[in-house]
């Protein structure tokens, strides 16, 4: 009886890391991890060109592809109606951009008008973490002639 409990626990355990292989999965976040937007808030109105600043708490930003416990890079979510899937790889399209180099910031090339934003952190595999670890959604107004606003 005790072997076939030990056989079972074993498939049970390999069938689990297979399927945990195949699937991706979400990477644990850092409890109390947050992102945002280091100089944009929302309301504001900026001009065409705009260079915004990413900031994170809590965790490291990593290259996509770099397995490293604690660590993540940044995906910008542009004028999205719904979230993806938290539990796959974010698609790149253009409500989805990723920042898979690592980077912490980006110059909006986005048309005049009002656009949502929101800033998404996502594992090695472009999975989102687990609790996903998300900005809030904010709204800004892009305008030709607009001043950035004050840092």
């Amino acid at each position: 009886m005790h072997h076939r409990y030990l056989l079972a626990l074993f498939l049970m355990c390999l069938f689990s890391a297979s399927t945990i292989l195949a699937d991706g999965g979400p990477t644990p976040s850092a409890p109390g991890a947050s992102i945002g937007f280091a100089n944009l808030e929302d309301g504001d109105t900026v001009p065409p060109g705009y260079t915004v600043r990413f900031s994170i708490s809590g965790m490291g930003v990593a290259p996509a592809g770099s397995n490293i416990p604690n660590t993540g890079h940044f995906h910008l979510l542009i004028d999205l109606d719904a979230l993806p899937p938290l539990d796959q790889p974010l698609p790149a399209n253009e409500h989805i951009v990723h920042f898979g180099k690592g980077q912490t910031e980006t110059t909006l090339d986005l048309p005049e008008g009002a656009h949502r934003l929101q800033l998404m952190l996502a594992d090695y595999a472009h999975v989102p973490h687990d609790p996903p670890v998300m900005s809030d959604v904010i709204t800004i107004q892009i305008v030709a002639d607009a001043p950035p606003p004050a840092d």
